[in-house]
């Protein structure tokens, strides 16, 4: 009997975490797609499709089709693409690097792939705005937030408006 509810605790344990999982993933996708609207975009990245770029996260990606299935940013209909690696990388107006890649150590080739481009990074691991990205989700207290980097938007011709920047949990001018 003692065995049955340990195994019955552990796996209730394992079933909330992952749940847990699946709301950041959702909370995730929807604070990305709300970040469209706070970011001063040139007029370069108004024109075609809005493309959200996503390395290794296909929860993530599906999540973010889900909740834009329809869905424009002006007159721009917004399409999610999934890349599996680094060199799978195209144009994009976000690209959202999952922190199972290892942003910090591969910050110079994104930054290449996207070079000349109107491009927002938004990555989830930690140290990652001081190699470049522009948003970097973090988990602070067990909540979820997000910092921002308006000097790395800057070089990528973006900006932020001061509403995102109230939001966020730490900046880096």
């Amino acid at each position: 009997m003692r065995r049955i509810l340990i195994v019955v605790v552990v796996l209730l344990n394992v079933g909330m975490v992952k749940a847990q999982d699946a709301n950041i993933e959702k909370y995730k996708s929807l604070f990305t797609l709300n970040f469209i609207r706070y970011v001063n975009w040139p007029e370069a990245a108004k024109q075609g499709d809005f493309v959200i770029g996503v390395v290794k996260n296909a929860s993530l990606a599906n999540n973010l089709r889900k909740n834009s299935e329809g869905k424009k940013f002006g007159y721009q209909d917004i399409v999610v693409k999934e890349f599996k690696n680094i060199e799978n990388v195209t144009d994009c107006q976000i690209l959202y690097v999952s922190g199972t890649y290892y942003y910090q150590k591969n910050a110079p080739v994104f930054a290449s792939k996207l070079k000349n481009k109107n491009s927002l990074i938004i990555t989830e691991s930690n140290g990652a705005i001081e190699k470049g990205s522009m948003i970097n989700f973090v988990i602070v207290d067990n909540k979820l937030k997000f910092e921002l980097s308006e000097q790395n938007a800057k070089k990528f011709g973006l900006g932020f408006s001061n509403s995102l920047t109230a939001m966020a949990s730490a900046i880096t001018k």
